[in-house]
């Protein structure tokens, strides 16, 4: 996500709670927030995937994924 995509994104944020949106401006408003988030959870994801544990023995082993059914 560029830096001019998220200048818009506070824009409309601002634009919102001043005089309201269009509707295709809340569309668009959406998109951008889809987008961001999806970006930034992958990010998060890749910093994780560079993430070592130290073991007892001393050895270190990268973060698994628990799988979905933990609470089960």
């Amino acid at each position: 996500m560029n830096h001019e995509q998220i200048q818009r994104i506070n824009e409309l944020a601002r634009k919102k709670k001043t005089v309201g949106l269009t509707p295709a401006e809340t569309e668009e408003q959406a998109v951008l927030r889809r987008q961001y988030i999806a970006e930034y959870r992958a990010n998060v994801e890749a910093q994780l995937q560079n993430v070592l544990v130290e073991q007892a023995d001393g050895s270190y082993k990268p973060l698994v994924k628990k799988s979905d059914n933990t609470f089960s």
